[in-house]
């Protein structure tokens, strides 16, 4: 474990901006004594913030005052422009000048990922970074999907490399040598699909670097059968999302049906332990925080929507890619393919 790492936090963005990041930020430090966070956002509202929490004196929590705010509403290209004093953009200038080692921000996925990349530059050897997160299945491990939302239409290459990062990923996160990597389909044989998919399918194939199994459908997801399941942003967020609604609507109407009859609730009481525990298994909230990898930093999207409990998840996802030097990592493996002749010369390492 490191002795001390810094995070820079946007506090502005999301739907709840301060009332979910401040409390959130608080208990990251009071868990974790070699965390420091650099509040990036008004002065003035976090200050009053923290000081209702008794934590204005915190002495590893520093304010660092910004005037603008990247909004939902604001179109990605503008914000990269014009919002240079904006919480969004002063934390990711932190993590480019050394003095934080991630970034965690709810804000505007579009401007997160254009900022981001025009800040921090993708690291040699990828084209594009793409939005990673685990997904809970049936057995003990989630199972990592990408891409979530960042690049709504993907090439064939793109996807390859899409696969390489999510293995890197997995690979660190449940100490497996060679996850097994899969592609998103309509189906799992070989003939299904458009030619896009199938041409990812074959770069994957003949990479050694890559545990490749085949195609997924839908309905594997949640099955364990792969680790990391690669698609495009605009399937993946999709295919996200449906997840999280699913989660909520299960756990909605259990709970409802338990209270409707006295013996259902006596019931309940009983198995109060099972049902904690299956409901913090698929709890959307614990996997919050889709890393972008690629970058040279770490990058961490929290929901827009996300909780105190989601956004601290952000917080600690983002400790743990540092711990783990996720980025490092990813180049090294990009640079063995490269060794290997595998990425066309267009890609290779200059």
């Amino acid at each position: 474990m490191l002795t001390h790492l810094t995070i820079a936090l946007d506090m502005m963005g999301g739907d709840y901006g301060p009332r979910s990041s401040i409390p959130a930020a608080v208990k990251a430090v009071n868990q974790n004594p070699h965390l420091s966070l650099i509040l990036c956002g008004n002065h003035q509202v976090i200050s009053e913030g923290l000081e209702k929490l008794d934590s204005l004196h915190h002495p590893r929590l520093k304010i660092k005052h910004c005037n603008e705010v990247v909004t939902n509403s604001c179109e990605p290209a503008q914000a990269l422009r014009r919002k240079k004093d904006a919480s969004m953009r002063i934390a990711l200038d932190l993590v480019k000048s050394g003095e934080a080692q991630a970034c965690v921000s709810s804000g505007n996925t579009g401007a997160l990922f254009l900022i981001a990349t025009h800040v921090l530059k993708v690291l040699p050897g990828v084209k594009r970074p793409a939005l990673i997160s685990a997904v809970p299945t049936e057995t003990k491990d989630p199972v990592y999907l990408l891409d979530l939302g960042a690049n709504v239409y993907c090439e064939p290459q793109t996807l390859f490399q899409f696969g390489v990062m999510g293995s890197v990923v997995a690979s660190q996160r449940l100490g497996i040598e060679r996850p097994r990597v899969s592609l998103l389909n309509i189906g799992s044989e070989d003939i299904k699909g458009h030619e896009g998919i199938k041409q990812a399918a074959e770069l994957m194939r003949k990479c050694n670097q890559l545990n490749y199994i085949g195609y997924s459908e839908g309905s594997d997801i949640f099955t364990g059968k792969a680790h990391v399941i690669v698609c495009d942003g605009f399937v993946g967020n999709v295919a996200l999302k449906t997840c999280e609604g699913i989660a909520k609507l299960i756990m909605h109407k259990f709970t409802k049906a338990l209270k409707k009859h006295v013996f259902y609730k006596a019931l309940a009481f009983l198995l109060r332990p099972v049902i904690k525990k299956m409901y913090k298994r698929v709890n959307p909230d614990q996997y919050n925080g889709a890393s972008l990898v690629g970058l040279r930093g770490i990058v961490v999207k929290s929901h827009g929507n996300a909780s105190n409990k989601a956004f601290l998840a952000a917080i600690e996802e983002a400790a743990r890619e540092v711990e783990r030097q996720i980025p490092e990592k990813i180049q090294a493996v990009f640079e063995q393919i490269n060794a290997a002749a595998v990425l066309p010369s267009s890609s290779k390492i200059e």
